[in-house]
């Protein structure tokens, strides 16, 4: 993973802006969150991104097509990059980053069985928090 101090300054902006974000954020309103700080065109957060997401510092959420800053992006020795896993708040849309070594082992090993090898792994829960479930009680 590269040091947050290589970072270009649009790179630092975009984790920046994601870091402080409530939620995930999609690439569209990044740009508009960042017109203020010179961005222009959707490359310029799109570049930003995929370096982003090469590194470690931020994960894409498929399903949303939305991006959230790494909850560890420099703790190797409890959080793998390969798998990882988010629930996902319908409600609030609170994202939950879930990292578990013997969970991407299990899942490696049990896909590895086919033959296939796989590179990365991401697994979205959706459903409810437990804020919002409790406030629905």
């Amino acid at each position: 993973m590269a040091a947050r101090v290589s970072l270009t300054k649009n790179q630092q902006k975009v984790l920046e802006k994601l870091e402080v974000a409530t939620g995930p954020l999609s690439a569209y309103t990044l740009l508009d969150q960042l017109r203020d700080e010179g961005f222009r065109a959707p490359l310029q957060v799109y570049r930003a991104l995929e370096t982003l997401m090469k590194d470690g510092f931020v994960h894409r959420l498929e399903s949303l097509n939305a991006f959230v800053a790494c909850s560890e992006p420099h703790d190797h020795s409890h959080h793998n990059h390969r798998m990882t896993a988010f629930a996902i708040c319908d409600t609030c849309g609170q994202v939950t980053e879930i990292s578990d070594e013997t969970i991407g082992k299990q899942l490696d090993d049990w896909v590895g069985s086919t033959g296939f090898v796989a590179k990365k792994a991401v697994i979205e829960f959706r459903g409810t928090c437990a804020k919002c479930a409790a406030i629905a009680a």
